[in-house]
Protein backbone atom coordinates (compact mmCIF):
# COMPACT_ATOMS: atom_id res chain seq x y z
CA UNK A 1 0.00 0.00 0.00
CA UNK A 2 1.13 3.54 -0.78
CA UNK A 3 -0.52 6.80 0.27
CA UNK A 4 -2.65 8.80 -2.15
CA UNK A 5 -2.65 12.30 -0.62
CA UNK A 6 -5.99 13.49 -2.03
CA UNK A 7 -7.81 10.30 -1.06
CA UNK A 8 -6.18 10.27 2.37
CA UNK A 9 -7.04 13.89 3.02
CA UNK A 10 -10.68 13.30 2.10
CA UNK A 11 -10.90 10.31 4.42
CA UNK A 12 -9.25 12.17 7.29
CA UNK A 13 -11.91 14.89 7.05
CA UNK A 14 -14.46 12.24 8.07
CA UNK A 15 -12.46 10.06 10.48
CA UNK A 16 -10.89 10.44 13.91
CA UNK A 17 -7.66 8.91 12.64
CA UNK A 18 -4.88 9.59 10.19
CA UNK A 19 -4.55 7.57 7.00
CA UNK A 20 -1.24 5.73 6.92
CA UNK A 21 -1.63 4.06 3.55
CA UNK A 22 -4.13 3.58 0.71
CA UNK A 23 -4.63 1.00 -2.03
CA UNK A 24 -7.07 1.15 -4.97
CA UNK A 25 -9.50 -1.76 -5.24
CA UNK A 26 -10.90 -3.32 -8.39
CA UNK A 27 -14.62 -3.78 -8.93
CA UNK A 28 -17.60 -1.54 -8.41
CA UNK A 29 -19.68 -0.27 -11.30
CA UNK A 30 -20.48 3.12 -9.79
CA UNK A 31 -18.07 4.33 -7.13
CA UNK A 32 -14.29 4.21 -6.81
CA UNK A 33 -13.18 1.93 -3.97
CA UNK A 34 -10.03 2.39 -1.88
CA UNK A 35 -8.62 0.40 1.02
CA UNK A 36 -7.38 2.55 3.91
CA UNK A 37 -4.94 1.67 6.69
CA UNK A 38 -5.51 3.97 9.64
CA UNK A 39 -3.28 5.20 12.42
CA UNK A 40 -5.48 3.57 15.07
CA UNK A 41 -4.57 0.15 13.68
CA UNK A 42 -7.82 -0.51 11.82
CA UNK A 43 -8.55 -0.90 8.13
CA UNK A 44 -11.42 0.69 6.26
CA UNK A 45 -13.05 0.79 2.84
CA UNK A 46 -13.70 4.16 1.22
CA UNK A 47 -16.14 4.67 -1.66
CA UNK A 48 -16.09 7.92 -3.61
CA UNK A 49 -18.25 9.32 -6.39
CA UNK A 50 -17.74 12.93 -7.45
CA UNK A 51 -21.02 14.73 -8.16
CA UNK A 52 -23.02 11.87 -6.66
CA UNK A 53 -26.83 12.24 -6.74
CA UNK A 54 -28.17 14.19 -3.79
CA UNK A 55 -28.30 11.94 -0.74
CA UNK A 56 -26.67 8.99 -2.53
CA UNK A 57 -24.15 7.95 0.14
CA UNK A 58 -26.23 9.27 3.03
CA UNK A 59 -29.08 6.88 2.09
CA UNK A 60 -26.65 3.97 1.79
CA UNK A 61 -25.22 4.78 5.22
CA UNK A 62 -28.73 4.99 6.69
CA UNK A 63 -29.55 1.59 5.21
CA UNK A 64 -26.43 0.03 6.69
CA UNK A 65 -27.24 1.44 10.10
CA UNK A 66 -30.88 0.32 9.90
CA UNK A 67 -29.86 -3.23 9.05
CA UNK A 68 -27.12 -3.15 11.65
CA UNK A 69 -29.59 -2.33 14.44
CA UNK A 70 -30.84 -5.93 14.45
CA UNK A 71 -29.21 -8.01 17.16
CA UNK A 72 -28.02 -11.38 15.78
CA UNK A 73 -29.09 -10.30 12.29
CA UNK A 74 -26.95 -10.42 9.17
CA UNK A 75 -23.66 -8.59 9.70
CA UNK A 76 -23.09 -5.21 8.06
CA UNK A 77 -19.87 -3.18 8.33
CA UNK A 78 -19.94 -0.18 10.64
CA UNK A 79 -20.30 3.23 9.01
CA UNK A 80 -17.22 5.26 9.92
CA UNK A 81 -17.94 8.41 7.96
CA UNK A 82 -20.15 9.75 5.20
CA UNK A 83 -20.77 12.90 3.18
CA UNK A 84 -22.25 13.82 -0.19
CA UNK A 85 -19.43 12.28 -2.26
CA UNK A 86 -17.93 9.66 0.04
CA UNK A 87 -18.68 6.74 2.36
CA UNK A 88 -16.19 5.05 4.69
CA UNK A 89 -17.05 1.69 6.27
CA UNK A 90 -15.15 -0.86 8.32
CA UNK A 91 -13.08 -3.29 6.29
CA UNK A 92 -14.29 -6.89 5.86
CA UNK A 93 -11.31 -9.23 5.74
CA UNK A 94 -11.92 -11.74 2.92
CA UNK A 95 -12.41 -15.37 3.85
CA UNK A 96 -13.51 -18.61 2.24
CA UNK A 97 -17.10 -19.43 1.48
CA UNK A 98 -18.33 -22.60 3.14
CA UNK A 99 -21.48 -24.40 4.22
CA UNK A 100 -21.19 -23.37 7.87
CA UNK A 101 -20.92 -19.69 6.98
CA UNK A 102 -23.79 -20.12 4.49
CA UNK A 103 -26.00 -21.65 7.18
CA UNK A 104 -25.13 -18.85 9.57
CA UNK A 105 -26.00 -16.32 6.89
CA UNK A 106 -29.38 -17.94 6.29
CA UNK A 107 -30.27 -17.88 9.98
CA UNK A 108 -29.05 -14.30 10.41
CA UNK A 109 -30.98 -13.11 7.35
CA UNK A 110 -34.15 -14.59 8.82
CA UNK A 111 -33.54 -12.59 12.01
CA UNK A 112 -33.00 -9.37 10.05
CA UNK A 113 -36.18 -9.89 8.06
CA UNK A 114 -38.15 -10.63 11.22
CA UNK A 115 -37.12 -7.27 12.71
CA UNK A 116 -39.70 -5.81 10.35
CA UNK A 117 -41.07 -2.28 10.07
CA UNK A 118 -44.40 -0.51 10.57
CA UNK A 119 -45.37 -0.57 6.88
CA UNK A 120 -44.10 -1.44 3.42
CA UNK A 121 -41.56 1.11 2.23
CA UNK A 122 -39.36 3.43 4.28
CA UNK A 123 -39.33 6.93 5.68
CA UNK A 124 -37.04 8.12 2.88
CA UNK A 125 -36.49 7.36 -0.78
CA UNK A 126 -33.32 5.56 -1.83
CA UNK A 127 -31.29 4.42 -4.80
CA UNK A 128 -30.90 1.17 -6.70
CA UNK A 129 -27.61 1.50 -8.52
CA UNK A 130 -27.68 5.20 -9.44
CA UNK A 131 -31.40 5.17 -10.16
CA UNK A 132 -33.75 6.87 -7.68
CA UNK A 133 -35.88 4.35 -5.78
CA UNK A 134 -39.25 5.50 -4.40
CA UNK A 135 -40.09 4.17 -0.95
CA UNK A 136 -43.30 5.99 0.00
CA UNK A 137 -45.24 3.61 2.20
CA UNK A 138 -48.23 1.53 1.13
CA UNK A 139 -50.65 -0.60 3.15
CA UNK A 140 -50.16 -3.85 1.19
CA UNK A 141 -47.27 -5.54 -0.52
CA UNK A 142 -49.22 -5.87 -3.77
CA UNK A 143 -49.76 -2.10 -3.92
CA UNK A 144 -46.19 -1.28 -2.94
CA UNK A 145 -44.61 -3.75 -5.36
CA UNK A 146 -46.81 -2.51 -8.19
CA UNK A 147 -46.56 1.25 -7.68
CA UNK A 148 -43.04 1.64 -6.21
CA UNK A 149 -41.19 -1.17 -7.97
CA UNK A 150 -42.66 -2.65 -11.14
CA UNK A 151 -44.48 0.27 -12.77
CA UNK A 152 -41.88 3.06 -12.26
CA UNK A 153 -39.04 1.00 -13.73
CA UNK A 154 -41.22 -0.42 -16.46
CA UNK A 155 -41.98 3.15 -17.55
CA UNK A 156 -38.30 4.11 -17.42
CA UNK A 157 -37.28 1.00 -19.37
CA UNK A 158 -39.93 1.82 -21.98
CA UNK A 159 -38.77 5.46 -22.17
CA UNK A 160 -35.19 4.31 -22.68
CA UNK A 161 -36.13 1.81 -25.37
CA UNK A 162 -34.99 -1.08 -23.20
CA UNK A 163 -38.25 -3.03 -23.52
CA UNK A 164 -40.66 -3.39 -26.44
CA UNK A 165 -44.29 -2.28 -26.26
CA UNK A 166 -45.66 -5.83 -26.39
CA UNK A 167 -43.16 -6.93 -23.77
CA UNK A 168 -44.07 -3.99 -21.54
CA UNK A 169 -47.74 -4.86 -21.88
CA UNK A 170 -46.98 -8.40 -20.72
CA UNK A 171 -45.21 -7.15 -17.61
CA UNK A 172 -47.99 -4.66 -16.89
CA UNK A 173 -50.58 -7.43 -17.12
CA UNK A 174 -49.11 -9.08 -14.03
CA UNK A 175 -49.82 -6.07 -11.80
CA UNK A 176 -53.58 -6.70 -11.28
CA UNK A 177 -52.77 -10.28 -10.23
CA UNK A 178 -50.17 -9.50 -7.55
CA UNK A 179 -52.60 -9.61 -4.64
CA UNK A 180 -53.73 -13.13 -5.54
CA UNK A 181 -50.27 -14.38 -6.49
CA UNK A 182 -48.35 -13.36 -3.33
CA UNK A 183 -49.54 -14.27 0.18
CA UNK A 184 -49.64 -11.17 2.37
CA UNK A 185 -47.06 -11.09 5.19
CA UNK A 186 -45.94 -8.44 7.68
CA UNK A 187 -43.25 -6.12 6.25
CA UNK A 188 -39.72 -7.48 6.53
CA UNK A 189 -36.53 -5.46 6.92
CA UNK A 190 -34.84 -5.96 3.54
CA UNK A 191 -31.37 -5.40 2.21
CA UNK A 192 -33.07 -4.66 -1.10
CA UNK A 193 -30.18 -5.32 -3.52
CA UNK A 194 -29.00 -8.68 -2.24
CA UNK A 195 -27.19 -10.09 -5.23
CA UNK A 196 -23.99 -12.14 -5.04
CA UNK A 197 -21.71 -9.11 -5.41
CA UNK A 198 -23.09 -7.54 -2.25
CA UNK A 199 -22.52 -10.66 -0.14
CA UNK A 200 -19.00 -10.82 1.32
CA UNK A 201 -17.55 -14.07 2.61
CA UNK A 202 -15.30 -12.76 5.33
CA UNK A 203 -13.84 -13.49 8.74
CA UNK A 204 -15.33 -12.70 12.13
CA UNK A 205 -12.67 -10.63 13.94
CA UNK A 206 -14.17 -11.72 17.27
CA UNK A 207 -13.98 -15.41 16.39
CA UNK A 208 -10.50 -16.07 17.73
CA UNK A 209 -7.85 -18.19 16.01
CA UNK A 210 -8.34 -19.74 13.55
CA UNK A 211 -10.65 -17.05 12.21
CA UNK A 212 -14.33 -17.94 12.05
CA UNK A 213 -16.03 -17.40 8.70
CA UNK A 214 -18.83 -14.82 8.64
CA UNK A 215 -20.94 -13.41 5.85
CA UNK A 216 -21.38 -9.65 5.66
CA UNK A 217 -23.58 -7.63 3.32
CA UNK A 218 -22.83 -4.25 1.77
CA UNK A 219 -24.38 -1.70 -0.63
CA UNK A 220 -27.99 -1.98 0.56
CA UNK A 221 -31.04 -0.45 -1.09
CA UNK A 222 -32.88 -0.93 2.19
CA UNK A 223 -36.63 -0.72 2.77
CA UNK A 224 -39.41 -2.80 4.29
CA UNK A 225 -40.93 -5.29 1.89
CA UNK A 226 -41.74 -8.94 1.28
CA UNK A 227 -38.93 -11.18 2.46
CA UNK A 228 -39.11 -13.31 -0.70
CA UNK A 229 -37.59 -10.34 -2.57
CA UNK A 230 -34.17 -10.72 -0.92
CA UNK A 231 -34.20 -14.48 -1.51
CA UNK A 232 -35.20 -14.02 -5.15
CA UNK A 233 -32.32 -11.60 -5.64
CA UNK A 234 -29.87 -14.11 -4.16
CA UNK A 235 -31.05 -16.65 -6.72
CA UNK A 236 -30.93 -14.28 -9.69
CA UNK A 237 -27.17 -14.33 -10.25
CA UNK A 238 -26.29 -17.29 -8.05
CA UNK A 239 -24.61 -17.52 -4.66
CA UNK A 240 -22.19 -20.15 -3.36
CA UNK A 241 -24.01 -22.67 -1.17
CA UNK A 242 -27.37 -21.01 -1.81
CA UNK A 243 -29.33 -24.22 -1.04
CA UNK A 244 -27.74 -24.30 2.42
CA UNK A 245 -28.57 -20.63 2.95
CA UNK A 246 -32.20 -21.28 2.04
CA UNK A 247 -32.42 -24.43 4.15
CA UNK A 248 -31.08 -22.64 7.21
CA UNK A 249 -33.38 -19.70 6.59
CA UNK A 250 -36.41 -21.95 6.38
CA UNK A 251 -35.40 -23.80 9.52
CA UNK A 252 -35.40 -20.47 11.35
CA UNK A 253 -38.39 -18.90 9.60
CA UNK A 254 -40.38 -21.17 7.25
CA UNK A 255 -41.51 -19.55 4.01
CA UNK A 256 -45.10 -19.56 2.78
CA UNK A 257 -46.16 -22.47 0.59
CA UNK A 258 -45.26 -22.05 -3.06
CA UNK A 259 -42.46 -19.55 -2.52
CA UNK A 260 -40.27 -21.32 -5.08
CA UNK A 261 -42.88 -20.60 -7.79
CA UNK A 262 -42.82 -16.88 -6.88
CA UNK A 263 -39.07 -16.41 -7.27
CA UNK A 264 -39.49 -15.14 -10.83
CA UNK A 265 -42.27 -12.80 -9.81
CA UNK A 266 -40.00 -11.12 -7.28
CA UNK A 267 -37.20 -10.95 -9.84
CA UNK A 268 -39.25 -8.67 -12.09
CA UNK A 269 -38.08 -5.60 -10.20
CA UNK A 270 -34.32 -6.25 -10.51
CA UNK A 271 -34.78 -7.37 -14.13
CA UNK A 272 -36.46 -4.07 -14.96
CA UNK A 273 -33.77 -2.15 -13.09
CA UNK A 274 -31.12 -3.95 -15.15
CA UNK A 275 -33.06 -3.17 -18.31
CA UNK A 276 -33.01 0.52 -17.37
CA UNK A 277 -29.31 0.50 -16.54
CA UNK A 278 -27.83 -1.92 -19.07
CA UNK A 279 -30.42 -2.62 -21.77
CA UNK A 280 -29.43 -5.84 -23.45
CA UNK A 281 -31.89 -8.67 -23.06
CA UNK A 282 -33.14 -7.77 -19.58
CA UNK A 283 -36.39 -6.24 -20.84
CA UNK A 284 -37.21 -9.36 -22.84
CA UNK A 285 -36.26 -11.52 -19.88
CA UNK A 286 -38.64 -9.55 -17.65
CA UNK A 287 -41.46 -10.09 -20.15
CA UNK A 288 -40.73 -13.82 -20.44
CA UNK A 289 -40.72 -14.10 -16.66
CA UNK A 290 -43.95 -12.13 -16.30
CA UNK A 291 -45.72 -14.31 -18.87
CA UNK A 292 -45.38 -17.31 -16.53
CA UNK A 293 -47.77 -15.65 -14.08
CA UNK A 294 -50.55 -14.81 -16.56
Amino acid sequence: MTRQPLVARKAEELLDASVIATAPLAGGDIATATKLRLSNGTTALMKTLPHAPEGFFEREAAGLRWLGEVEDGVHVPDVLGVDQECLVIAWVEPGKNGVDAAAGFGRALAVTHAAGAPSYGWDRDGFIGKLPMPNRTAPTWAEFYATRRILPYLKLARDRGAIGEDEAATVESVVPRLAELVPEEPPSRLHGDLWNGNVLWGQDPTGGTPAVARVSVIDPAAYAGHREVDLAMLAMFGLPHLPRVIDAYCEAAPLAEGWEERVGLHQLFPLLVHACLFGGGYGSRAATTAAKYL
